[in-house]
């Protein structure tokens, strides 16, 4: 290989892993987000329904939310139907991991419940942050983070 086309190469791959930097802190920051959407439509529905029903409609706009920051802002990529259905496979991931993840720790580890919550929590974004990052961006490890150019169905 030359001199030149190494440095290419180098230029290339930091870019490639400045990218990829990018999007798992605009990942964290639409999280941040999200969370704090969910909560507040959570708040604003309670007192005009049961409690567990503003819990799921809260939940469920909120993931719709995070479809599309994720879709414009964490991943660059357009939105698509075949996305916007296989998003919720992200959430239900996540609930799974933090499960396990706080059942383990509460009852093997003998981690504090009012701690334990949030390590779990913090173990599930890398596995989320992948799973979203193959649905909303396919092919991106192939690409290694380029944003994508043509969508490949209907918008949403």
């Amino acid at each position: 290989m030359t001199k030149d086309r190494k440095d290419r190469k180098d230029r290339k791959d930091r870019k490639d892993r400045r990218d990829q930097l990018g999007q798992v802190l605009r990942f964290a920051l639409v999280g941040g987000v999200n969370t704090g959407t969910f909560f507040g439509i959570y708040l604003l529905l309670h007192p005009w329904m049961p409690y567990f029903a503003a819990y799921t409609l809260a939940f469920l706009l909120s993931m719709v939310g995070s479809f599309f920051m994720n879709t414009y802002f964490t991943y660059r990529t357009r939105p698509t139907w075949k996305k916007f259905l296989l998003f919720p496979l992200t959430n239900i991931t996540n609930y799974v991991i933090q499960s396990v993840g706080l059942y383990a720790l509460v009852t093997w580890a003998g981690m504090d419940t009012r701690i334990a919550p949030l390590v779990a929590a913090v173990v599930a974004i890398p596995f989320t942050f992948l799973l979203s990052r193959k649905i909303l961006v396919p092919g991106a490890r192939a690409r290694n983070g380029e944003p994508e150019q043509a969508p490949t169905s209907s918008t949403v």
